[in-house]
Order: C-alpha cells, then structure tokens, then sequence
C-alpha cells in the first residue's frame, strides 16, 4: 500500500463560498484560480445546471503545505457537535500568560470575521490552554 500524499478536509455546510472565504482569512488560505476555460469561479458556477450552482467552493494554502479545504452543499443543518474539528495552531510553544494573551489576540480578530467565541478551555496538568470557538455556521474549532 502506498503512502498518503494529500489531505482535502471536507466541511458539510448551507454556503460554501461563505463558509469557505472565512476559512480563507481564518488561516491566509487563498481561492484556487477557476477551471481552464472560465475567467473566474462566478463564471464557472454560472455554467452549471440551476441545482448545482453554489454548490461547493475551495480553498488551498498558498504555499501548498497544508491541506485545501473543501466545502459542499448538503440540505440539512448541523445539529451536534463535530466529530472532527480543526486546531489553529496560534500558540504553539507558548505557556501561560503568553499563551492565552496569543489565544486572546486571535479570537479578537476572529470575532469580527463571524466566528464565535465558545469557552477558554484553562490549562491543567496535562494540557496548555485552548479557546474553542465556531466558525460562520457553527462548525467548532480550536484556537490552539
């Protein structure tokens, strides 16, 4: 069996496009450019049949080390809490006041872009501290 080269990370959401674009400022992801053929995504979008248009979006790491991240349409809302979230890693190395000053500082520019802050998870024996938050559709994540 070969090894795995890539990860996509797929988010079930209502908006992809909005959903994705946050993500994109979340962590300085970009837009990959639109098909062969078409001068923007819009464009493309356009070109498919009325039911699936806005249907998904993506976004990529520009330098093309972390994962793209890709978000589809689905009819149902989300109604628990993720089996599966991601960790921003803002405070890597960092301990305690340093730590959550760095954590602090994030969702304070996060907040604005329409996550939410959920609870300050404090340091114990075994872990540093953490901020779970919610991105624009509620999907939690992890200011780490």
């Amino acid at each position: 069996m070969g090894s795995v080269r890539q990860v996509q990370v797929t988010f079930d959401c209502a908006e992809p496009e909005r959903v994705a674009r946050f993500w994109c400022q979340v962590l300085g992801y970009v837009v990959p450019p639109p098909p062969p053929g078409f001068a923007s995504w819009d464009e493309f979008d356009h070109s498919l049949p009325a039911d699936r248009q806005g249907s998904a979006f993506a976004c990529v790491d520009p330098t093309g080390v972390g994962p793209r991240l890709f978000f589809q349409r689905v009819p149902e809302g989300k109604v628990a809490k993720n089996r599966l979230h991601l960790d921003v890693r803002v405070g890597t190395g960092l301990v305690g006041g340093e730590r959550l000053a760095a954590l602090e500082a994030e969702c304070a520019r996060l907040v604005p872009l329409g996550a939410v802050r959920v609870q300050l998870l404090e340091a114990d024996e075994e872990n540093e501290s953490c901020l779970v938050m919610r991105d624009v559709e509620g999907n939690e994540f992890c200011l780490d």
